[in-house]
């Protein structure tokens, strides 16, 4: 009988706390909290049930080359409850069906319509039903079958569509089907390192590079589900965290991880993973990757170190939206890729009603108030803001106002970040007031109000932060304070409502008008506003 790790609390982390909270540095983790048998499992065997909450393999030195990972390993009750227990909630599709979606590139796999439509093996098959999902989001109709026949793929997709498991059910089905190859020929013959820890360099079959930490966890703990019952063992890798823990994590085995491109980098320099195997590589949200300053990070894993070229890994990239310097990216990356865009690349869904009220800075304080007493105080609501010191005073005010609220932005710690985080998502702090920190890729269900306390400076993070509500083919309601200093976007705001098919205010036409009348006199070239 194989001992089964005791992963009642969330992963094997802190049993006095959630899952987020206590990822970050358990000092206590030893033999006998690892296996349920006192630690007392002979070395090289192979234990099931994982570490870490991925229910997984343990991928250790003398792991069989003649284990089939494309059959399930034993069923773990109390890690399915975990895992699952939620189940797939607040998803529309009736709604989210009708969302127009193209396909370019040469020879185009056809979509699917149901996730029976391709063959994924029985794991994958076996996890889906387990999350409840009835059929494909639109991005995952195209999606799956294209990086199922090999191709690379460049997609653009509305927040929220469902990106995480359009690339992961597809990856973790080949990696299922062609089992770790020469990577564990590697884990057991080499990568020996002589660093602080002096273990074993991990070498990942596939790895997912996000911007934030908090996405970078959410990609994790899907890539949990989906791994349930197989031989591959998720990790995530993010800065803020204590590197040793992380490290000691990795040390237990690692086939898809999910990174931060600074803290990947850094345990790269310090020997602790390789790419040599590297078969599946996906940027998710790389268009805030660019945003944050990662490019450089970014093209030292992909181009300066061991991972293998184009045309050879999967690459796989997805955004939110498609300016220049993605497009130059997915040329340096992509070899013969299909571009997806579900919806029109950079819009903002119709499912989503946009407000745009007029607000002077002093009166700010008091609209938010008979906003949130307008949609009741348990109604999810992220409020963004534009700097930090702005994010803690309006918590603040908050706060003093009677209001359950809480606050995430860069300056406050991983362990508070993540804490406000759950707090948000459980209901008990209902109000977020946020930077842009938690404006892209974050996937918070219910999120019922989004209200742009400030609004940003350009039109695309306008776009991803109003996208955290009307998820997934819901309604949701966002609603941005203008005033004399948003005047910038006046125009890519305008054309944002109408193509949404939302209220456009006269006052904003009239300002939209005057603008353009100004840049006209200074002898710019005409907009297309009225197109």
């Amino acid at each position: 009988m194989f001992g089964v790790y005791d992963n009642k609390d969330g992963g094997g982390w802190n049993t006095t706390k959630d899952a987020y909270t206590s990822f970050v540095a358990r000092p206590d983790r030893g033999k006998s909290a690892f296996f349920n048998n006192g630690g007392t499992a002979p070395r090289g065997s192979y234990q099931r049930g994982g570490f870490g909450g991925s229910g997984n393999s343990r991928w250790v030195e003398e792991s069989r080359d003649d284990e089939d990972w494309s059959k399930p390993t034993q069923a773990n009750e109390r890690l399915e409850q975990e895992l699952f227990a939620g189940g797939n909630t607040g998803i529309n599709f009736d709604n989210y069906d009708d969302i127009p979606v193209e396909a370019t590139g040469q020879n185009c796999p056809h979509h699917i319509d149901s996730f029976q439509d391709v063959e994924m093996g029985e794991i994958i098959m076996s996890n889906i039903a387990l999350t409840r999902y009835t059929r494909p989001t639109p991005v995952q109709k195209y999606a799956i079958p294209i990086i199922k026949n090999k191709r690379d793929l460049m997609a653009c997709a509305q927040t929220g569509s469902g990106k995480t498991a359009a690339f992961l059910l597809p990856v973790l089905s080949q990696i299922y089907t062609e089992g770790p190859g020469e990577a564990l020929a590697a884990q057991k013959s080499g990568g020996q390192d002589n660093g602080k820890y002096g273990r074993r360099k991990q070498y990942p079959l596939a790895l997912v590079l996000a911007p934030t930490r908090e996405l970078a966890l959410q990609i994790y703990e899907e890539a949990r589900k989906f791994a349930y019952r197989s031989r591959v063992r998720p990790c995530v890798v993010y800065g803020g965290a204590d590197i040793g823990q992380q490290i000691r994590d990795l040390e237990r085995g690692c086939h898809l991880l999910v990174a931060t491109p600074g803290r990947l980098v850094d345990m790269m320099e310090r020997g602790k993973i390789g790419l040599d195997y590297c078969n599946y590589l996906v940027l998710d949200e790389a268009d805030r990757m660019l945003d944050m300053g990662f490019e450089p990070q970014i093209r030292r894993i992909v181009e300066q170190d061991t991972m293998p070229p184009k045309g050879i890994r999967q690459t796989m990239m997805f955004s939110a939206t498609f300016p220049k310097e993605i497009q130059i990216l997915a040329r340096d990356f992509l070899e013969e890729y299909i571009f997806l865009a579900v919806g029109r690349v950079g819009s903002t869904s119709e499912n989503i009603t946009q407000k745009v009220v007029w607000v002077e800075d002093g009166d700010k304080r008091s609209f938010l108030l008979d906003l949130l007493n307008a949609t009741g105080k348990n109604s999810l609501t992220l409020v963004f803001v534009e700097t930090k010191k702005g994010a803690d005073a309006l918590e603040d005010f908050l706060y003093r106002e009677g209001y359950a609220c809480t606050s995430i932005h860069g300056d406050r710690s991983q362990r508070d970040r993540e804490e406000a985080l759950h707090q948000f998502r459980s209901g008990r702090c209902p109000i977020l007031v946020a930077t842009a920190v938690a404006a892209r890729g974050l996937d918070i269900s219910n999120v019922k109000h989004v209200i742009n306390f400030d609004l940003p400076s350009d039109i695309e993070e306008y776009v991803h932060r109003i996208g955290r509500t009307g998820r997934v083919g819901n309604l949701g309601l966002a609603t941005s304070f203008f005033n004399d200093k948003n005047g910038n976007i006046t125009k890519d705001l305008l054309d944002i409502l109408v193509e949404a098919k939302q209220e456009v205010p006269s006052w904003l036409e009239s300002l939209a008008y005057e603008h353009q009348h100004k840049s006209n006199t200074r002898g710019r070239s005409k907009s297309n506003i009225w197109v």
